[in-house]
């Protein structure tokens, strides 16, 4: 059962990450598109904020792909990987309430 809770607790954190991501996202689109800007110190703040958690996310994705001018990738590859990891995790607590083979 303690294997199973720390499953529940990667799951609830790969939430609290995508939905880190989301807001990132839509504050960068919010920015670029001038609707809000940094001139706002709280804003400033909470954009460094989400800079700084998911940067060193990104950082090694970016490394790896092409260069496709102002369009970034890394969060959608990043949201991909945590989906699968998702499925993962909910096959291996399925499998270990059901007292199968967790592989």
């Amino acid at each position: 059962m303690l294997t199973l809770t720390i499953i529940q607790i990667l799951q609830v954190l790969l939430n609290v990450l995508w939905w880190v991501i989301i807001i990132q996202f839509v504050l960068s689109m919010l920015i670029v598109f001038n609707v809000i800007n940094t001139s706002s110190p709280f804003i400033r703040s909470l954009h460094d904020g989400l800079d700084r958690l998911t940067e060193p996310l990104y950082r090694p994705i970016r490394r790896m792909l092409p260069n496709t001018g102002g369009i970034d990738f890394a969060p959608m590859i990043v949201l991909v990987a945590m989906a699968i990891l998702n499925i993962i995790l909910n096959n291996v607590g399925a499998a270990m309430l059901s007292g199968g083979n967790a592989i």
